[in-house]
């Protein structure tokens, strides 16, 4: 015992005696840095004297400082900026779910304005607008070399208004334009229905009303369904949500988690960083779940993504994500004005970073992209399919009660269904064929060795 204090007293000392020796250097190097930083504060205010006395035209002054500000901001990374009053103000009305614009979610690559993903059931979603398109002018006015903040000002007007986007978009060989009419956009944080067997919800962002409104259409389609034990599973469709706000990524998490970790934060201090683990309960009692995503789900999307898929409780399923993994906080300003500054990256429960990589699905299913429709095509004449029972005389089928011949119907018809999902969104098919093959398979195809043991020691 003595060893370990007189050790810890000696290193005590050294490392006082260390202390002493550098803490002359150190101080130098503050007060020189300190003076480097007040001279660029001067050279600073020269440029700026000299720009509001000889500019060739006059410059408002407020102008002029707001857009040294969003420069310092915007030279950090694409998602730190400065938001003007009025942009904090349409900031603060977004996240609560109703705000006027295209419907867009966009940020900027290499200086150029790049769409995230267009939200569901708007504008810019009925013109055709795709994740990953680049939109290069606006009105014809082009917006290469704009600051985002600047980009996004073209793109606003009054509701009802038309807007002309040039989009620039991977596999086109030309750029093409888009008439959009700006609407005001109301966000349905969460549209549930079932399919089948299967509960459906479609998440498009994650603003105040997410987890209220996913649990309570959660609940709502299991009621229809007549309880849970006649639901094979969820899909939790992720596509093209661009995120919104970390709590509601934590809720949505944690619905559907019993413990463990969600999400961890770490900023540049220990005091910048966090950690959210999930509370007991699971709003459908570890049922099987498919998440959905594609390039365009991003941050809060990715968090959820990552952290079902962390701890086996979903299969992802689609393709790779954004890869947004940094945390920004709004922090107000005087004068009703914000500054939006990247202040923590965020890391999925194996400790997995996503920023620049997203997430990586499970099972890699493409989306087949829209051919475009020839109206000068004549129709073809369908095949005619024949079986046995087409054929003249053929005999019936006297097996089969009129209880069994209804239910072969039945099962047809959901077949039938099940194809035209296919033609229309082959991802989400694909998902709730996956359920489908979890629920037939039963108990041993649950990926939780517990929940496994439980359901086979349950009576049958």
């Amino acid at each position: 015992m003595r060893k370990l204090v007189l050790a810890a007293l000696g290193g005590t000392a050294l490392g006082l005696a260390v202390t002493t020796q550098v803490a002359g250097p150190l101080v130098a190097q503050e007060a020189e840095r300190n003076a480097s930083v007040y001279e660029q504060l001067d050279l600073f205010g020269d440029i700026f004297e000299r720009i509001r006395a000889e500019y060739v035209e006059e410059v408002d002054e407020g102008e002029l400082v707001e857009a040294a500000i969003n420069g310092m901001l915007t030279s950090l990374d694409p998602h730190s900026s400065y938001l003007s009053p009025e942009d904090a103000a349409d900031m603060r009305t977004q996240t609560r779910g109703e705000f006027g614009g295209l419907g867009i979610e966009v940020t900027q690559e290499d200086g150029v304005v790049k769409v995230v993903s267009p939200m569901d059931g708007t504008p810019a979603d009925a013109a055709g607008i795709l994740a990953g398109d680049y939109i290069t002018a606006v009105d014809g006015e082009s917006v290469l070399g704009l600051t985002l903040d600047d980009a996004v000002d073209l793109m606003r007007g009054p509701v009802g208004s038309e807007i002309i986007i040039t989009v620039v978009r991977e596999g086109e060989d030309e750029p093409f334009d888009v008439s959009i009419i700006r609407d005001t956009i109301k966000l349905n944080a969460v549209r549930a229905r079932t399919e089948g067997e299967t509960i459906v919800m479609r998440v498009t962002t994650f603003n105040d009303q997410t987890f209220p409104d996913l649990k309570s259409g959660l609940a709502e389609e299991i009621e229809k369904a007549g309880g849970l034990d006649q639901v094979n599973g969820v899909v939790l469709d992720l596509r093209n949500n661009p995120g919104g706000l970390l709590n509601q990524a934590i809720y949505v998490s944690d619905a559907f988690l019993e413990a463990g970790e969600i999400v961890s934060t770490r900023g540049r201090d220990v005091v910048q960083s966090d950690r959210n683990n999930a509370t007991p309960g699971d709003l459908i009692d570890g049922k099987p779940m498919v998440v959905l995503i594609n390039g365009g789900s991003a941050s809060a999307s990715e968090i959820v993504a990552g952290a079902l898929q962390d701890h086996r409780r979903a299969i992802v399923v689609g393709t790779q994500s954004f890869g947004k993994g940094s945390v920004q906080t709004v922090m107000p300003l005087r004068g009703e004005g914000a500054m939006r500054l990247t202040t923590a990256r965020y890391y999925t429960p194996s400790g997995r970073s996503i920023q620049a990589l997203g997430i990586s699905p499970d099972i890699i299913v493409e989306q087949p992209r829209p051919e475009p429709v020839d109206e000068s095509a004549e129709e073809e004449t369908p095949r005619l399919l024949r079986s046995e029972a087409d054929l003249r005389g053929s005999l019936d089928n006297d097996s089969l009660s009129e209880d069994e011949i209804k239910q072969l119907e039945e099962d047809r018809e959901r077949a039938e269904k099940a194809a035209e999902l296919r033609e229309q969104d082959y991802q989400l098919a694909y998902a709730i064929d996956i359920l489908k093959g979890l629920s037939a398979l039963g108990p041993r195809a649950l990926p939780d060795p517990e929940q496994r043991a439980e359901a086979e020691d349950a009576p049958q």
